[in-house]
């Protein structure tokens, strides 16, 4: 088996691991524009020392093409941690954003990975005008 035989997708509205990906559809070629990412969006996602989301990870792949360019990865490093697990002083909420400028259209594909539930997909079609 191969890696991506291991990665799951669904509709993030019925289940709690699968990335969000929320941009513009359309951009100016060379323009900045933001991507957020998040898990648990309108199913919260529990972030605790046993049970979290370590990262997402953003990727590009350009029309016509197969090679996905790997854009940025937001990483999620203290769940709770301290004396006392989960009571810890802070938690890192699984979210963030990223800047991208792109001079073709494609398809953006988020990544993220739980500790318990493995890796977690979707993806969302962008075009450059």
């Amino acid at each position: 088996m191969a890696v991506h035989d291991y990665i799951k997708s669904g509709d993030f509205a019925t289940e709690k691991h699968v990335p969000v990906i929320e941009t513009v559809d359309t951009v100016k070629a060379g323009e900045t524009f933001h991507v957020n990412l998040s898990v648990g969006k309108d199913i919260a996602h529990p972030n605790t020392v046993e049970h979290h989301i370590e990262w997402i990870k953003l990727y590009f792949v350009a029309e016509g093409t197969q090679l996905p360019f790997e854009v940025g990865e937001i990483s999620f490093n203290v769940h709770g941690d301290g004396a006392t697990a989960n009571e810890g002083p802070v938690h890192a909420i699984s979210e963030g954003s990223l800047a991208v400028s792109l001079n073709k259209s494609g398809k953006l594909i988020a990544v993220s990975y739980c500790n318990i539930h493995g890796l977690w997909e979707s993806e969302k079609e962008i075009t450059v005008a």
